[in-house]
């Protein structure tokens, strides 16, 4: 059989646009002649479509998109993923559907039955779930669909299986000759290779060939990687569709041959991922340009090269602010940066500001010493100025904290937090040093310097971050095995380290839990980030 395999980039709740791409996706399908086309999980409508699923005009112009898709559509057979209204009395109020469309109709529907509830995912919510599934007859073959989660509990590759059901082996029982998989998988650091194995050992399990389609694009908080795969009934890689890029990928079943699996450099995934995440979230949302305070350190820097991969040169503002403790160093390197980006770049002295309301707050703050609020007020009138500046030109602010700031609160509500998309926050601090070497791989982007200097917000004079934080490898060693393998003090001493800088981290992420919950959404690329799928309460006694 010939088949395409159509991983598209979709917009949640943009019915018109999506169709139109899996339109383009059926006729290019078509000419190349495939007979069987593949879409991704919620092409129709988009993923995730959240709590719009609760709403009955959603649902219905879901239907009648499918429809319409149905009509327009090409010669080939095409599998689609699409929210289904739920016709039974009761239960939620929708199914995460697959629909085969054939001959300008819906010839036959199938539904997700294993939903996920874990992480960035709340499908028990919305969706009720598939209580059978047998395999479709398409073009005289015996084919089983399945949708995302439904593979991913194999007892061989998962040791930690969630469901009592495994949809993909009740399909291959049932004489399904080909299995399909409809995803919409979030990236993160080492998920392909998950992948890979799980498809793998799928295909030869089940003998039979495996097809695998995934969603590609930024929706929110979320990254979809596209990747897609075809493994023959022997577990062989036989193709891959591209990562981080729409792609029509076609494959002969009677003349594939063998592929390896992705091994490029986890920084350029990031990178990729990174770009990817922030093009579709200003896209989607409406906005062409963004606005970035640049402070000459490497987050800033960092966030800036990102931006300018995403949206190009022309369509990225940089901004510096400084005070009377911002380093001569700090504004050279990041005048040099805006140079080497080609970026317009903007100087803006906050001092008079600054010493103006310190002014008028002295009698308030009389007798006291100058400390933390003094510091925050240089972060808030930054942001200020940052925000007159979004407002002013319709421009995205893009913050520029990452990973370990958030989780230790070194950041300042209102001030270095104001923006609409934290861009490196799921990244931590040696991370961003390994990305920023990354960039410079081939010459200098970011300012040597940049890199090199000891970090510091300079809001005070001679500050450094390592004054009152561990060494950022230390910090981030522990932030891992809490926030991420979910580890107690107890275990995390246990491995080596120190036992008063445990606790005292570990009290810091506790207690600015309130400051994470109003951060900008950032983009996901671990496996576990702040936001969505992490889910602490703000008022607690839990330690």
């Amino acid at each position: 059989m010939k088949i395409a395999i159509a991983q598209i980039n979709s917009t949640v709740g943009d019915f018109g646009g999506n169709a139109d791409k899996i339109a383009d996706a059926w006729l290019r399908a078509d000419e190349a002649g495939a007979e069987l086309v593949v879409l991704p999980e919620l092409a129709v409508c988009g993923y995730p479509p959240r709590d719009l699923l609760a709403k009955p005009a959603f649902l219905r112009q879901n239907q009648e998109a499918l429809e319409g898709l149905a009509k327009r559509g090409g010669k080939a057979v095409a599998v689609v993923g699409y929210a289904s209204a739920n016709k039974t009395d009761s239960g939620r109020p929708a199914q995460n559907s697959a629909a085969v469309l054939q001959d300008g109709q819906v010839s036959a529907v199938r539904h997700k039955t294993l939903l996920p509830t874990y992480d960035v995912f709340d499908e028990d919510r919305y969706f009720e779930p598939a209580t059978g599934n047998t395999p479709v007859e398409i073009l005289g073959t015996k084919v089983g669909i399945t949708i995302c989660e439904d593979i991913w509990n194999d007892e061989v590759f998962l040791h930690d299986r969630r469901y009592d059901r495994r949809p993909a082996d009740e399909l291959a029982d049932a004489g399904a000759e080909l299995l399909l998989n409809l995803s919409a998988s979030p990236w993160s650091l080492g998920k392909e290779h998950s992948r890979h194995v799980l498809l793998s050992q799928l295909s030869a399990k089940c003998g039979c060939p495996v097809v695998y389609c995934n969603l590609v694009g930024g929706n929110d908080e979320l990254v979809f990687d596209g990747g897609s795969q075809y493994y023959n009934g022997h577990g062989v890689l036989g193709a891959s569709g591209a990562m981080f890029a729409e792609d029509l990928l076609l494959i002969d079943t009677e003349t594939i041959e063998p592929q390896s699996s992705d091994t490029s450099d986890d920084n350029e995934k990031i990178y990729r991922a990174l770009s990817l995440g922030v093009r579709d979230y200003l896209h989607k949302c409406g906005f062409a340009s963004a606005v970035i305070g640049l402070s000459g350190g490497i987050d800033s820097a960092v966030t800036a090269v990102i931006a300018v991969d995403a949206l190009g040169a022309e369509n990225v503002r940089g901004v510096a602010m400084p005070s009377q403790y911002s380093s001569q160093g700090s504004l050279d390197d990041a005048e040099g940066l805006a140079k080497a980006l080609g970026i317009r770049y903007d100087v803006v002295p906050i001092e008079p500001v600054f010493e103006q309301l310190k002014s008028q707050l002295g009698g308030i703050f009389e007798g006291l010493d100058e400390g933390t609020a003094e510091e925050n007020m240089q972060a808030r009138i930054r942001g200020n100025i940052l925000m007159s500046m979004s407002n002013k030109f319709g421009s995205l602010l893009l913050t520029t904290g990452n990973k370990s700031e958030l989780a230790v609160g070194y950041c300042t509500l209102y001030g270095d937090m104001c923006g609409g998309l934290a861009v490196i926050s799921d990244l931590p601090k040696t991370k961003v040093y390994s990305l920023a070497k990354w960039i410079n791989r081939e010459g200098e982007i970011i300012p040597e310097s940049t890199i090199t200097k000891p970090p510091s917000a300079e809001l005070r004079p001679d500050q450094l971050d390592q004054d009152s934080l561990p060494p950022y490898d230390v910090l981030d060693s522990i932030l891992e095995a809490c926030v991420v393998d979910g580890q107690d003090a107890e275990a995390i001493i246990a491995s080596g380290h120190d036992e008063a800088t445990v606790r005292r981290i570990i009290r810091l992420i506790n207690v600015n839990e309130y400051k994470r919950r109003q951060a900008a959404p950032g983009i996901k690329v671990t496996s576990k980030a702040f936001g969505i799928g992490r889910r602490i309460p703000v008022a607690k006694r839990f330690s």
